[in-house]
């Protein structure tokens, strides 16, 4: 017992002398902003943008301790489900310098959370929000092969047909990731994406990315602005935030549409006039939570968001989508090239076309789309949406109606002009 517990404080000493130790050796080498060796670091054309800092010795040691000398963007759609997020996304993907990926979270989501799409349990919410910020910061240094450990059945030799969504993505359509387009094919269709490409090799579309001068995400998977504070306060990050809203009344409409087996009750409800008594209402009161939530953390402009974020309403792009589009590259500093423009008048005009009617398409008449739920909702639903999201409601600049008359009547918007001013 003797020699037992002389080597216990032995061993104890030993742990503490090498603890000491390795603190005495980070501690004694001075913090260096160390820059990396890749195109991210370049000024455009070969110019630098901001005056060189010395290299020191010990860059070589710590790699992972670096900061880009130009800084990429690093532009994040933080948005729920049918508020507008996939129109929003593809302003940004249309740009020629910007790499973008819609939905990368989703493999998170069905990797640890299957089954459930809004999990509310705070245990499963802290797993969730932990992977999806660590696999952010992977995706936004173009490391796409943090991402295979998500991805089912596991990618082999780096190469996966199974990328949620790989054809909303223009960077992951052309060259050097596919060889089935050329530089003419501007408008390549998702679903031609996805059956002319080969299957997604991920070296190639880490090389795709770290060509390009920025990176944009969209996530339906983040509840609100509070869950980023850790990545946007990154330094080796140069986030900013576009959080899109919309009316939570269009978006219960358009999800009813949508997820006809998520909210067959819902749709009971509107077909004869009587609420199901075992209705889940977190479908609608868990929008309206986040969004008052996040909302008044961005309004409240705290210092951690100062220049990094934007709200931005979608009825307000629905009907100035040009204007709109300018005002948010504005905020991110890019230039809105032709490519854009383009877009925009290509996919805000309605169509007959197929693409169109998709439930997940772009192609819309997207005035005539940003009120429209107030032909399909009953006076009932929307007067109970008004009582439970009351207070984001009139925070967001939404109005009440207060008859089955008043809804229905199209030449009085229910859109106040309200705007909302970029923390910068």
């Amino acid at each position: 017992m003797q020699c037992s517990w002389k080597a216990v404080i032995l061993l104890a000493l030993a742990s503490i002398a090498i603890q000491y130790t390795a603190i005495r050796t980070l501690t004694s080498k001075p913090f260096q902003l160390c820059p990396l060796p890749s195109p991210q670091n370049c000024g455009l054309g070969g110019q630098e943008t901001e005056p060189p800092f010395e290299r020191g010795a010990g860059c070589d040691d710590y790699p992972f301790f670096s900061i880009n000398a130009t800084r990429k963007t690093h532009i994040l759609i933080l948005a729920t489900t049918r508020s507008g997020s996939s129109f929003v996304g593809q302003l940004l993907n249309q740009h020629q310098e910007v790499f973008y990926l819609f939905e990368p979270l989703y493999h998170v989501q069905t990797t640890l959370i299957p089954r459930l799409s809004h999990s509310r349990n705070s245990a499963d919410r802290r797993v969730m929000l932990g992977a999806s910020r660590d696999l952010l910061r992977s995706l936004y240094g173009c490391d796409l092969y943090f991402l295979e450990s998500y991805i089912k059945p596991t990618p082999t030799n780096h190469t996966t047909d199974k990328l949620f969504r790989r054809g909303a993505s223009r960077a992951l359509c052309q060259q050097p990731v596919c060889d089935a387009f050329g530089p003419a094919d501007v408008n390549v269709e998702e679903g031609d994406c996805v059956k002319k490409c080969a299957a997604l090799n991920m070296t190639l579309a880490t090389d795709s990315c770290r060509e390009k001068r920025h990176v944009a995400i969209k996530s339906v998977r983040v509840p609100e602005i509070g869950d980023l504070r850790a990545l946007v306060e990154d330094p080796r990050l140069n986030i900013k935030v576009i959080q899109l809203v919309r009316d939570p009344r269009g978006i219960l409409s358009s999800r009813i549409e949508t997820f006809r087996d998520t909210y067959r009750l819902w749709r009971i409800w509107r077909a004869t006039g009587r609420r199901p008594y075992n209705l889940d209402l977190s479908q609608l009161t868990v929008v309206c939570e986040d969004f008052l939530s996040s909302v008044s953390t961005g309004l409240s402009h705290p210092y951690w968001l100062k220049g990094k974020y934007m709200l931005v309403r979608y009825e307000d792009l629905a009907r100035n989508p040009l204007l709109k589009t300018k005002e948010i590259y504005d905020y991110l500093g890019l230039p809105m090239d032709k490519n854009v423009e383009d877009w925009i008048h290509a996919n805000t005009r309605g169509s007959n076309e197929p693409s169109a009617k998709h439930k997940f398409g772009t192609v819309r008449d997207s005035a005539a789309n940003a009120e429209s739920w107030r032909l399909k909702l009953s006076y009932d639903m929307v007067e109970y949406t008004q009582t439970v999201c009351q207070k984001v409601l009139h925070q967001l600049g939404y109005k009440a109606v207060r008859s089955a008359e008043e809804l229905k009547n199209m030449s009085l918007s229910l859109v106040q002009d309200k705007t909302f001013v970029t923390f910068l």
